[in-house]
């Protein structure tokens, strides 16, 4: 009999550790409109707000209405782009500038990736540890930033070099601007969690 109560007891503690995580689910889920208008005004923080909607809005209902979410999203998206962008110019034939934007676009790629996962470290918000993992995607975001720019900046001197260019540099730069403006939208969004709040 005692055995049947404590097993009872065992199925009434899961029962209501079910529940209350059911009521917490629902109470955390976003209506998709207003997932996409938190996304929306979120984006006009930032210094490419067209391209932050084009590629956050679409991950809203995942995001919902939390700025940490929100902001991991952005660093994914980065890193992607910028994995895509070092294999697109690893495949095109080029000199040394363009064999040194694949490496820095490779290199912006790791460090989002870095990035997005230490977010997943992060904990509570308000804890040394929220603090130093923030701190460590801010500065990770940022080299990936430079490594952006300084791409483009090589790109720039070869055409200012007087080098033989053709359509494929346009597609480069067009495709290593893309990953500027993703990480510095990412960074943006980084910048605005609040360590004691978020």
């Amino acid at each position: 009999m005692r055995r049947h109560g404590r097993h009872n007891l065992a199925l009434l503690a899961c029962v209501l550790v079910a529940a209350a995580s059911a009521s917490a689910s629902a109470a955390a889920a976003v209506a998709p409109a207003v997932a996409v208008d938190f996304v929306r005004r979120s984006c006009r923080s930032t210094r490419y707000p067209r391209v932050c909607e084009s590629t956050l809005v679409p991950r809203a209902a995942a995001v919902g209405r939390s700025p940490r979410l929100l902001a991991r999203a952005a660093l994914a998206v980065g890193a992607d782009r910028a994995r895509n962008c070092s294999a697109y110019i690893r495949g095109a034939a080029g000199g040394v500038a363009m064999k040194d934007c694949a490496d820095m676009a490779r290199d912006a790629a790791e460090r989002l990736r870095q990035s997005a996962a230490e977010m997943e470290r992060m904990g509570r918000a308000g804890t040394p540890r929220f603090a130093w993992c923030l701190s460590n995607v801010q500065t990770w975001a940022s080299a990936a930033l430079t490594d952006a720019s300084t791409c483009l900046d090589s790109l720039a001197q070869a055409r200012g070099g007087g080098g033989k260019q053709d359509g494929r540099d346009d597609a480069v730069r067009r495709r290593v601007v893309a990953v500027e403006q993703a990480t510095s939208n990412a960074l943006a969004l980084v910048n605005r969690l609040d360590p004691a709040t978020h």
